[in-house]
């Protein structure tokens, strides 16, 4: 067995172990969810619900979406949560625009457990092992679902296994992008390119980070840091016994 067909046996495995009658995952027309969705289908035919929650989002992200479904056969669902989004920032205090971008992956999240729950199913998060290790993810947004079948996966890993899936190359070749506002890229926004972050992260594996440069260890191992509690469950005060 190949990688891919081991983390649907495992996918299966994580839903009947749960109850669940399938999974519902949110597809965004990027290469993360693409690979998952198309993992789930290859576990579960026909228990697979792709959901689509555009929210002020490019057009384009929706055609790739729907490109994928089709090529593997996927149900899909479409929810647009634009008026949700902006009926809820008109009620909220004023903040930055990154935290006001960050409402629209919790609104998803929102929509996938609905979806979910109306569906006996669990929710199949999309991250990727580079993105979690270093926090590039919405708390209780896209970090929030009950399996992750690509999270050991660091992005180089992600992208060979899409071209061993038969992903469409147009949804491998377009920059990886969170959808928050117009323009936004993973790598723009986290200064670091994925090629750079993999190899840090490879490294840091080995304990010999000697062959990174200095300020990519230092950033990636700074990004590490301030994103540890992204990764753990809530702090509890444990009282005297």
């Amino acid at each position: 067995m190949g990688l891919a067909d081991d983390i649907a046996a495992w996918i299966r495995t994580t839903v009947h172990d749960a109850g669940a009658e399938g999974v519902v995952i949110g597809i965004s027309g990027g290469i993360d969810s693409a690979v998952t969705a198309a993992l789930a289908q290859r576990s579960l035919p026909g228990k697979v619900l792709g959901a689509l929650l555009p929210c002020e989002s490019d057009p384009r992200d929706a055609e790739d979406a729907r490109l994928l479904a089709s090529a593997f056969g996927i149900e899909t669902i479409e929810i647009e949560l634009t008026a949700a989004y902006r009926a809820l920032e008109a009620v909220l205090p004023d903040a930055s625009p990154l935290v006001s971008a960050n409402v629209k992956p919790r609104l998803r999240m929102i929509a996938l457990y609905y979806l979910a729950a109306s569906r006996k199913c669990l929710v199949c998060g999309a991250s990727n092992r580079s993105e979690l290790a270093v926090g590039y993810f919405t708390k209780y947004g896209d970090g929030g679902a009950d399996l992750m079948p690509i999270a050991g996966l660091l992005k180089f890993q992600v992208r060979n296994l899409a071209r061993e899936l038969g992903i469409p190359q147009r949804i491998i070749d377009k920059p990886p992008t969170a959808g928050l506002w117009p323009g936004q890229t993973d790598e723009g926004e986290m200064g670091l390119r994925y090629a750079q972050l993999d190899v840090a992260l490879l490294a840091l594996d080995r304990h010999d980070p000697s062959g990174v440069p200095a300020p990519i260890l230092t950033r990636v191992q700074q990004m590490m840091r301030a994103s540890a509690h992204k990764r753990a469950l809530p702090a509890i005060f444990q009282p005297r016994s």
